[in-house]
């Protein structure tokens, strides 16, 4: 399993219009075959940052959502205006958060 996880900060004054257009994909992202979860929320807004969390069965299903036309159109309007913190984790043992 691969887990998604971080921040990205983009000018607070563009923080709902950032956060709109990444939540449309969302709708895409949880039909996609391998989408276990996904989720992003407004954390800071003074700060300009968004809390991003995803969970993918593998690799080859989080490349085909990253491949596909609203993704691709969201990172070329607003990669240059982001601070990405995102990163990608490799998950194995998964568990109850009690269980040790």
């Amino acid at each position: 399993m691969i887990i998604i996880a971080g921040h990205v900060y983009v000018n607070p004054d563009e923080l709902e219009a950032f956060v709109s257009e990444a939540r449309a994909t969302i709708p895409d992202a949880l039909v996609a075959d391998g989408c276990l979860f996904f989720s992003c929320a407004i954390d800071d807004p003074e700060e300009g940052s968004m809390i991003m969390l995803e969970r993918w069965r593998d690799q080859e299903a989080l490349s085909a959502y990253l491949a596909t036309p609203k993704v691709e159109a969201l990172f070329a309007k607003w990669g240059s205006k982001m601070r990405n913190e995102v990163r990608k984790f490799d998950a194995s043992n998964e568990r109850a958060p009690m269980e040790v």
